[in-house]
């Protein structure tokens, strides 16, 4: 059955603050294989005008996934999670992430499209920190798979 487009523009509330810290981008940084001395080196990431460690650009997916969990979990959206796929990413920043940010997410349904019965769902999450101004918008792509006929 098809998601219900009414749901189109619906915002979810933001989530509650996330710290990022120096040890978790270097864990990320690691566990992509990415070496830039910004990452883990704070004089490094200073002498490029940041203040602090700074995070690689993926990294923020792992709290903007978190929130959209929030809408594909909505029982009043109907999705059936168990045949979502990861259709596309996307990230654009206003500035880099950095260790000691706090981060909120607010999540909006971009839009709802059926094709050959599949339901493609995109989800827009705003990261703000904490002085309530845009770090990044972080755009994800969902395809829950049309259920098989009998």
């Amino acid at each position: 059955m098809a998601l219900d487009q009414s749901f189109v523009g619906r915002t979810y509330p933001p989530t509650p603050a996330y710290e990022v810290g120096r040890e978790k981008i270097r864990e990320f940084a690691e566990a992509v294989g990415d070496t830039h001395p910004a990452y883990v080196d704070v004089d490094a990431a200073r002498a490029l005008g940041h203040a602090d460690v700074i995070a690689p650009p993926t990294f923020v997916f792992s709290i903007t996934y978190r929130a959209a969990g929030e809408v594909v979990q909505d029982p009043q959206l109907g999705l059936d999670y168990s045949r979502v796929v990861h259709g596309d990413q996307k990230f654009s920043y206003v500035r880099p992430v950095r260790a000691g940010d706090r981060l909120t997410v607010t999540s909006t349904i971009e839009s709802i499209k059926s094709l050959a019965g599949n339901d493609v769902i995109d989800i827009r999450g705003d990261v703000h920190d904490e002085a309530g101004e845009l770090v990044v918008t972080a755009l994800t792509k969902l395809v829950a798979r049309a259920a098989e006929e009998a």
